[in-house]
């Protein structure tokens, strides 16, 4: 490969060029509200406080991605908006800096597949940091040269662990990559020069394979899912499978203590990333697939208040999810909706319930009605939805300084 063949440059180049159609567009809108909204939901965590010495686009990542709310990429296994909006926000960039981020998000995951997702690596970040570099850099300008040069002065923070689920770790390293990208972009803008072979160095080191060539259209391949609950994608398919049942057992007039038993059937690798069997914290319950079935059968609704310490230690939570069996098929994995989710529901009278499920709400291929999105802002606080209304991109960069604000005045504008 010459230095002219570089992925990075190839990348830099297609989103310099990308123009957007109505429905990239539309895409951009309703990732920017969603971000936003989920960020806004967690103005009183506890981890507000830690990340408000981070600059602008570390902390609003972090506070978007804690409660793990945001939208997710299905083909990458990737949030893409919570890398790339908080980039283009630091950097005072609009749709188009979006779009360029999140598409070159989206043909980097591709590069990297399902393997190095599944060996352990936080794709989000180790992605996400060449991405947010060029989303920031689109917003300030860049042409393609500097925008590869961007790429491959992130590659040193392209990184990040799944051993971080379930812990501040996972949303901080998410922030981290995020302000990567826009260190990498101010200083590739002040001149600073790098090898853009580095990026497709190091994709091959972490079982990625470059590549040059992309779909020009459209911006982001296989769109964006929309989570319906606050937390681990992986939990979305077996929930809504589950309050399925939820509905014919409250139709049966059978009740959650006559259960013996919950078995759940699913490929293996659609559940990797849920470490957490038996959880003890809000934080580990979004990454278990046994809370997933005991927070769908106890609540009417699996919200925030679901995934709060007090909640994964109900006693009744506690004991459900000892009641749980997984049985993770073998097979080949490429993405986290392979394949479908089977339940089944033992009771104590011998009788079972059954139900299946292959598209959660809110997946691409079934998108979130107006009505669902109004109803996920509205759950974010109730004045979210007011502060979304017609929001614009430089609107809300000024809405996240004044709900996150920094510590000692940074900024991040210091690069």
């Amino acid at each position: 490969m010459t230095a002219s063949e570089t992925a990075a440059r190839a990348l830099a180049q297609w989103a310099h060029d990308h123009r957007a159609d109505p429905d990239d567009l539309a895409l951009a809108g309703r990732a920017l509200a969603d971000t936003v909204a989920v960020a806004l939901a967690a103005r009183a965590h506890p981890l507000q406080p830690i990340a408000a010495p981070l600059p602008d686009a570390a902390r609003w990542a972090a506070m978007a991605h804690v409660l793990d709310f945001d939208d997710l990429h299905i083909e990458s296994t990737t949030h893409i908006s919570v890398v790339t909006v908080p980039a283009v926000l630091a950097a005072g960039g609009d749709a188009r800096a979006y779009l360029a981020g999140a598409g070159v998000m989206a043909r980097l995951g591709a590069m990297l597949g399902w393997g190095h997702y599944a060996s352990g690596w936080h794709a989000t970040c180790t992605a996400g940091a060449p991405a947010a570099a060029v989303a920031a850099g689109v917003a300030l300008g860049l042409g393609p040269e500097r925008l590869a040069t961007a790429m491959a002065l992130a590659v040193p923070a392209a990184g990040g662990v799944q051993e971080a689920f379930g812990t501040h770790s996972k949303s901080l390293q998410v922030g981290f990559a995020a302000d990567a990208g826009v260190r990498a972009a101010r200083l590739a803008q002040a001149g600073a020069t790098a090898d853009p072979r580095a990026l497709d160095a190091w994709l091959e080191r972490v079982g990625g394979t470059p590549a040059t060539e992309f779909p020009a259209a459209p911006a982001v391949p296989g769109g964006l899912a929309i989570k319906m609950y606050p937390c681990c994608y992986a939990m979305q398919r077996p929930i809504a499978a589950l309050r399925e049942i939820r509905e014919i057992r409250e139709l049966h007039d059978k009740a959650v203590g006559e259960l013996t038993g919950v078995t759940v059937t699913t490929p293996a690798g659609t559940v990797h990333p849920l470490l957490h069997d038996r959880p003890a914290t809000g934080l580990e319950g979004k990454f278990s697939m046994p809370y997933a079935v005991a927070t769908a059968l106890l609540d009417a609704y699996p919200g925030f208040d679901s995934f709060t310490d007090d909640a994964v230690n109900r006693p009744e939570a506690q004991q459900l999810l000892r009641r749980v069996t997984v049985d993770r098929r073998p097979g080949e994995t490429t993405t986290l909706l392979d394949g479908e989710v089977a339940l089944r529901l033992d009771f104590a009278d011998g009788t079972a319930l059954h139900s299946a499920l292959a598209l959660p709400p809110g997946s691409p291929q079934r998108p979130p009605t107006d009505d669902e999105l109004r109803a996920k802002f509205a759950a974010c606080g109730p004045d979210v939805p007011e502060l979304l209304a017609g929001i614009t991109w430089e609107g809300a960069a000024e809405l996240m300084r004044t709900a996150f604000p920094a510590a000692n005045g940074r900024t991040g504008k210091e690069y």
